[in-house]
């Protein structure tokens, strides 16, 4: 008897202790990739050790086939060498397999998007210090701001612009579901809520990243619509008196949406990454080819020299991965990315009336896919480690939200 209890008593001792790990490897992610990547295999470590039920969400089957396809178009690009980051980038996504497995409470989940939201705005406000820092360098040059800013913007803790606003988009969506549904939001704390609210979006605006500007407002609009659908008729006006009331070069940025010079390099990856997918249909170049092949397929008319920007990818999950791993492969993780939402929304549809935890976190969630998909489009996002772990953190509360009845508030 001694025996069995002590063997129970150190396999919850090992579950609490990857929970507590796990919920670690989540947050520091928004502002150290390695601190998180140990802690997922401390986690991971435990986990096993628990001898506790590994579990994963529906999407398994989609996921499964989309990173074995990865590994046959490895074994069939000619260049296995290079390809090997992506094969080591499957690690990542064990972040699923542990959020599923081990946060099983919505409390524990709602606590984890609380911690994003604190740790989110202490990122954003290390970016506001560096937009103020990059206003007086520009000043002290003589140069006009926006062009001296543009090509080198905030990133917070991150190496880059792209994965801070992505992260902060993020942070920003889940917050905004936990203030509309969640029944603790009124009740403890809303002015923390709001405070990070206002850093978030303050960080997010400075970041100057359109896409991310447009996915968070689509992303955030329909979140509006569920919770007060007439306010989503306002949204033209607000954003026509934001865009006047702005700085001229916030509004350089916004404008600059209508200069083709602006989408040239774009442009010229998209055409090369059809003819990518056109020679190579069924399983792609292979992975990390594309940066390595652009040149083979740039389009007979391209100007030289090329116009400024960044030809390592394609600024596009879906032609990246179609041109990396083959058409099926992309239509594979759309199915996985049109069943997730599927599958929230028939769970929201089975909710009683009125704010639960479950309706934050499932709405929340269907709110990242929909941005990560609209940013998806002029952006390879989900070839970025630190955001795919966060989306893929969301994914597995998703689904435990899905599965579990409404919690007592």
């Amino acid at each position: 008897m001694w025996l069995v209890r002590s063997l129970f008593w150190h396999t919850e001792l090992l579950l609490n202790a990857a929970q507590y790990i796990a919920f670690g490897s989540a947050v520091a992610i928004l502002f150290s990739i390695a601190a998180s990547q140990i802690l997922l295999a401390l986690a991971l470590v435990a986990l096993l050790l628990s001898k506790a039920r590994l579990r994963l969400p529906r999407i398994w089957l989609p996921l499964g086939l989309f990173l074995l396809l990865t590994l046959v178009s490895l074994a069939f690009s000619g260049d296995v060498a290079d390809g090997l980051p992506q094969v080591r980038k499957i690690y990542v996504y064990s972040m699923l397999l542990v959020v599923f497995s081990l946060f099983r409470d919505l409390r524990t989940i709602r606590w984890l998007f609380l911690a994003w939201a604190g740790v989110g705005a202490l990122v954003a406000a290390r970016g506001i210090v560096q937009f103020a820092e990059k206003v007086s360098e520009a000043a002290a040059l003589g140069r006009r701001f926006y062009d001296y800013y543009e090509p080198e913007r905030i990133t917070g803790f991150m190496s880059h612009w792209m994965t801070f606003s992505g992260q902060l988009m993020f942070v920003l969506l889940m917050l905004m579901a936990y203030l509309f549904w969640s029944p603790s939001a009124r009740k403890r704390g809303l002015w923390f809520s709001l405070l990070c609210f206002g850093m978030l979006f303050t960080g997010l605006v400075l970041g100057y990243t359109r896409n991310i500007w447009l996915a968070t407002a689509v992303a955030g609009l329909y979140l509006i619509s569920f919770r007060r659908r007439w306010l989503v008729a306002l949204a033209p006006v607000i954003l026509v008196i934001g865009f006047f009331a702005a700085p001229e070069a916030l509004r350089a940025r916004v404008t600059s949406i209508s200069q083709a010079r602006d989408y040239r390099f774009r442009l010229l990856t998209w055409r090369t990454g059809l003819r990518m997918v056109q020679a190579h249909p069924l399983l792609g170049l292979g992975p990390e080819q594309v940066k390595l092949q652009l040149q083979q397929y740039l389009p007979p008319d391209t100007p030289r020299p090329l116009p400024d920007g960044y030809y390592g990818h394609l600024h596009n999950i879906y032609l990246q991965f179609a041109a990396e791993r083959g058409i099926p492969a992309m239509l594979i993780l759309l199915w996985m990315l049109v069943m997730m939402i599927t599958d929230f929304a028939k769970a929201l549809r089975g909710l009683p009336p009125g704010p639960s935890d479950r309706r934050f976190i499932l709405h929340g969630a269907i709110a990242v896919i929909i941005a990560t998909m609209i940013a998806g489009l002029f952006e390879h996002n989900l070839g970025d480690s630190e955001v795919l772990t966060m989306f893929l953190v969301v994914a597995g509360c998703g689904y435990v939200a899905v599965e579990k009845e409404p919690d007592p508030a």
